[in-house]
Formats: C-alpha cells, structure tokens, sequence
C-alpha cells in the first residue's frame, strides 16, 4: 500500500511547473488528486497528463472557493501552490499590483485552509502545505509586494499549526528559491528586455544567489511537500523549509 493511498489531495495552481510537479508526486504516492485552477482548457489538458481529477476555482474569491470546495468535497491533503510573482522598484509598485499580491499568494491561501479544515478536524487528521518562496523568509529587490505578501503567508503557516497542533492537523510550508518554472523564465526574459544581457546571463543572475549555482528543479521542490504530507511527518508542524540550496539558512 502507497503511504497517501486513500487521501484525497488538492493542489491549487496544478496545471504547471511547481503545481504539476506536486500532483505528480502525490499521486505516486497513492493519493487521489485534484487540481484547480482559472482555466478550464488548462486543466482538462493537464488532468488528462497527470491523471488527475479537476475544478475550476480562482483561489482570490471566497465565493469560488467555497463554490469548488462543494464541488469536489472533502480533502485531507491541501496544498496551497497558487500564486503570481508581479515586480516593480517599491515608488512604483502602484496599488493594483500591490493588492493583486495579496489577493493571490495571501488570501487564496487563507480562503483555502479555511474551507479545507472543518473536515480535516472532523477526520483528525490533515495535511496543509503552503507553497511560500524564500522571499517569504528574506527580502529581495524590486519584489515588495510579492514578499509582504510571502511573509504573510509564513505567518499564516506558523499561527495556524499552533491552533490545530493538537487535532492530528499539520500546517508547514515550502520555500522554494529560483526554481525553473514558467515564473522564473518570464523573470529572465524581463531582465533580458530592460538590461541587454542574454537569456543565459540572465539566468546565471538568478542562479547566483543560490550556494549550489543552479536553479532548483520543480521535482525537488515536490519532493519536499510530499515529505511533509505523509503520516509520518506528523511531528513537522509550523516549519517553513528552505528548498534553496543554501540560500536560505
């Protein structure tokens, strides 16, 4: 017997990079999974690669999420991937980016531990894992927003781990660092545009804040939210795990 089979799992942005590489993960590891997301050709696209079930949810609604959370029913397994990175220097980050932040990366996170926890208590037992960055842990330039946003985010996780440490629930979360996603791609491809490096300069820019120099791979960021979902890893709770290597200590 797999060590999820059994669990049903929900990884909100799954469509791609980090997200599909969770599903993947959970689902070789014997859970059933679910993935959302705001467009639905998207997902029936990645459903069908990963073999996943699906529902249409834009994580920034309460109202779309308690819509979905009806639609797919209990989880035990949530993982919170959703999220945008938008930059700017702070004098110019302007309200809409700044609330779009939010939105996404804090409050789609919040919406959905709120709707996934009653029956993870009523089951006594759950997993929450809240994909953050390690711009939830340190601070990084042009990026205010994304990390007000990120830090919240670790707040969330450690707040909460302590109020259901007790019913058989865990709350961590992941800290990726530049990891080769879609994100990061569409970050060199900016620096390329407003400096005039090359897209190889421009990822070796990004790759340099890690000890290891090299981007993190989507696999490794999936292997350590499993981790943190089997029964047992009971004991993790409250712990936001840098997945850098090294960056962050």
């Amino acid at each position: 017997m797999k060590a999820l089979e059994g669990k049903h799992a929900l990884v909100t942005g799954g469509t791609r990079g980090i997200g599909a590489a969770i599903a993947t993960a959970l689902r070789d590891a014997g859970a059933r999974v679910t993935i959302s997301g705001r467009d639905q050709p998207a997902l029936a696209a990645a459903a069908e690669r990963l073999g996943a079930d699906t529902v249409v949810m834009d994580v920034a609604s309460a109202d779309a999420v308690s819509a979905a959370f009806a639609q797919i029913g209990p989880v035990d397994i949530l993982i919170n991937n959703a999220g945008q990175a938008g930059s700017a220097p702070f004098g110019k980050t302007d309200g809409a980016l700044w609330q779009r932040m939010l939105d996404v990366n804090l409050s789609g996170t919040f919406y959905c531990s709120q709707a996934a926890l009653p029956a993870m208590l009523d089951a006594g037992w759950g997993r929450i894992v809240n994909v953050a960055s390690t711009a939830g842990l340190v601070g990084y330039r042009y990026v205010a927003a994304y990390c007000a946003a990120k830090h919240g985010v670790i707040g969330m996780t450690r707040a909460l781990a302590l109020e259901v440490a007790a019913r058989g629930v865990t709350v961590n979360a992941v800290c990726p660092g530049f990891t080769d996603t879609d994100i990061v791609r569409e970050a060199v491809a900016t620096i390329v545009a407003k400096t005039g490096r090359s897209e190889d300069e421009a990822r070796a820019q990004l790759a340099a804040g890690n000890p290891q120099q090299r981007l993190v791979q989507t696999k490794e960021v999936a292997d350590a939210v499993v981790w943190l979902c089997l029964p047992q890893s009971g004991a993790m709770n409250g712990q936001s795990l840098a997945v850098a290597g090294g960056e962050v200590m």
